[in-house]
């Protein structure tokens, strides 16, 4: 057999053909073990992914990414913009586990996790199975005449997209805004609310647009992780990968003929059906090799494993494998690089363990307004003061003062007395601290400052005073 690889495959994609024009996929629809436990796993996602914005603990929604208020809700855990570090980390953690997860097991996210081929593969795809048919029957279609049935089928396709797409967009909204504020909104009708209802038509029609038109062109041309997986892949990541050394054998793959013993004419066990190609969401050849467009769906090995029962050879030929296994027989193990990710991985995580417990649920800050020299007020020194209270917890706070812990003195807010912040609010105001010059340190003497809701201590806080550089 020739040593020479035949790599014209990768000059070109499966979705667009030689006139530079949309070429349709028409994936056959798959079957397996592999298969139904993608549909499993997918459901339980896709119950996650439509119910999270719906669900509240302790009164915080389970996720939110409000970009635009810069309130977000991981787990129920309230980010507000003061925490956006903690945001950014959390970010830096997923990147590098991601990264992690790449090295050692492939592109298995975008098969088995990825929001854009659980809804394509397992909602989508799903109903034109169902209204359209199978490969054979969607190819016929795409070539007929628009007659009474096409009609009938394509307006019933479209139709159902759409409505599924608005549902996607109405949960996407409630990511964005709150369930509680896209409930409100549709309870007072799309009539009180038409910003918000242009808003959910424009993404409507992105998620129609990918769905029924674009569809596994986002995994081969949108997506960054597919460009990602060729700095990140070695050969000793395990990926969905073909057996060339046992499907090739010494004389290259053939059809099958079942009057001749494949190991005595030197004929590799790969008899060339090509179902691994009609089954492929984004239509490659996996006997290729490792290509930009496979997601690691699975589907070949289903395919695979069932031709290969029904000819009596070894299932696996298409198999969770790297390459280092199929030439040279090697297990999986971690290597010096996957150590190194799980380390700083380690270390990222407990670093943003550790910020997590530092993080308090009131924020105060007192500080000196600037450009404002100090005062004589009697005996005592006055300086003034700004102050910021940002609460990030679900209960109100209704009776919010200061105490002036040290040095001895009086602290006074300037207007109400008594300081009412929000839940999810902040109040910013402005007060006077006065003290005696007997109990001040020289020029510059430290203020701790705590804050209180009714009896309840809420937030301990510092600032400076400042007072003349000498008195008597």
């Amino acid at each position: 057999m020739s040593n020479i690889v035949d790599e014209s495959f990768r000059d070109s994609i499966a979705t667009i053909n030689e006139e530079g024009k949309r070429n349709y996929i028409f994936p056959k629809k798959p079957s397996g073990k592999f298969y139904d436990k993608r549909k499993l796993l997918s459901y339980v996602l896709l119950a996650f992914l439509i119910s999270a914005p719906f669900i509240k603990i302790n009164g915080n929604q389970f996720l939110m990414f409000n970009v635009l208020e810069r309130r977000f809700n991981i787990f129920s855990f309230p980010f507000w913009p003061q925490d956006f570090y903690l945001f950014v980390m959390s970010m830096i953690v997923g990147v590098v586990g991601l990264t992690l997860f790449t090295v050692a097991f492939g592109r298995i996210f975008c098969g088995w996790f990825c929001p854009q081929t659980i809804f394509l593969e397992m909602v989508f795809r799903r109903i034109e199975f169902w209204i359209d048919g199978d490969r054979g029957a969607q190819i016929r279609l795409a070539k007929q005449e628009w007659n009474a049935e096409k009609i009938r089928k394509r307006v019933s396709k479209w139709l159902i997209f759409f409505i599924i797409s608005f549902i996607i967009a109405n949960v996407f909204l409630a990511y964005l805004i709150g369930s509680d504020q896209l409930l409100e909104y549709i309870f007072e009708g799309p009539l009180e609310n038409l910003s918000t209802l242009v808003a959910l038509l424009v993404f409507t029609s992105v998620f129609y647009f990918v769905f029924s038109w674009f569809r596994e062109q986002v995994c081969i041309i949108a997506c960054p992780y597919g460009r990602m997986q060729g700095v990140l892949l070695d050969n000793k990541s395990i990926n969905v990968t073909y057996d060339h050394v046992r499907g090739e054998g010494e004389n290259g793959r053939a059809k099958w003929d079942k009057r001749e013993n494949r190991a005595e004419t030197g004929k590799g066990d790969c008899i060339d059906c090509n179902q691994c190609v009609v089954v492929c969401p984004t239509g490659i050849d996996i006997r290729n090799g490792t290509q930009l467009e496979c997601i690691n769906c699975t589907a070949c090995i289903d395919e695979c494993d069932t031709i290969m029962e029904k000819v009596g050879l070894p299932k696996g030929l298409i198999r969770y494998a790297s390459e280092d296994e199929i030439v040279n027989k090697e297990k999986f193990r971690l290597t010096t690089r996957m150590k190194g990710y799980i380390g700083v991985l380690t270390v990222l995580i407990g670093i943003l363990i550790s910020l997590l417990f530092l993080r308090s649920d009131v924020e105060a800050t007192v500080l000196r307004l600037p450009g404002q020299l100090f005062e004589h007020k009697g005996e005592n020194i006055s300086n003034i003061y700004t102050y910021k209270i940002v609460n990030k917890t679900v209960k109100d706070f209704d009776s919010v003062y200061f105490k002036l812990v040290k040095p001895k003195g009086t602290i006074k807010a300037v207007g109400n007395s008594i300081i009412k912040v929000p839940k999810g609010g902040m109040s910013k105001g402005t007060l006077f601290i006065e003290i005696n010059p007997a109990f001040m340190d020289g020029d510059k003497t430290s203020v701790k400052i705590e804050v209180y809701n009714r009896n309840e201590l809420i937030e301990t806080t510092k600032s400076n005073f400042l007072g003349p550089r000498s008195f008597n």
